[in-house]
Formats: C-alpha cells, structure tokens, sequence
C-alpha cells in the first residue's frame, strides 16, 4: 500500500493579492517564505515553508474565497495567535475542542477561511 504525506496546500487568491498574503502569511503568522522555482515565478503567487511541507499561495483569475473547505495549521501557540489576529482586525470564530486539541477559525485577507488547532495539555 502506498503511503502519503502532504507535500504543500494551495490556497487561492486573487491577482494582485501578493503582499497582502505576505503580510498575514508572512509578518502575522510569522512563516518563512521561501523562492518559487523559476519556471513557476511568472504565474505570480508566493510560497512559505511549514516545516516539512510548504502552503502555496496561488492566484486565480476568477478568484473565490474557500468558505467552507480550509487548511488546518498546528501551533503550539495558539493564545497568542488568537490574540495577535485580533488585534489585527481579523475576526477570531472560537470553536469546540476536537479529539483534545483547542482550535478557532478566522479568514485570511482573501476571505479564505483558515483554521488553527493546539494540542491540549
């Protein structure tokens, strides 16, 4: 059987929609980003490093935010981040504990609807 792993996650945005995805990917939520290949930098767009894995922004000209579907990220600070969204100006949507990890949802700048989950002591 084979096995799997995620390798990266596309979220997309709108054209033009770089530096804000910078800013909250990048400054906010302090992820490290990395070069795109070169054949790939025309399409626009910017990656950032997970960790083992990669999030890909990627623009789309017929742009829609994700309402429902979303990408899960795991923190080991989630108060802070919870905070830090806030003041912000990012609404911060507290939900239920699921198999014993805290969570909440915002949207980033795009309107994508982002999730983060702790692990509860």
């Amino acid at each position: 059987m084979a096995r799997f792993a995620i390798d990266h996650v596309q979220i997309a945005i709108p054209e033009g929609g770089e530096d804000l995805g910078r800013n909250f990917f990048g400054d906010l939520l302090e992820l490290e980003e990395i070069p795109k290949p070169a054949g790939l930098q025309g399409r626009g767009g910017c990656w950032f490093d997970l960790g083992g894995a990669q999030l890909h922004l990627g623009v789309e000209a017929d742009f829609r935010p994700a309402r429902k579907a979303h990408v899960a990220f795991r923190t080991d600070r989630l108060d802070e981040l919870r905070r830090r969204l806030g003041d912000a100006g990012y609404h911060v949507r507290d939900d239920q504990p699921v198999d014993g990890r805290a969570r909440f949802f915002t949207d980033d700048p795009f309107g994508n609807r982002i999730e983060f989950v702790e692990r509860m002591k």
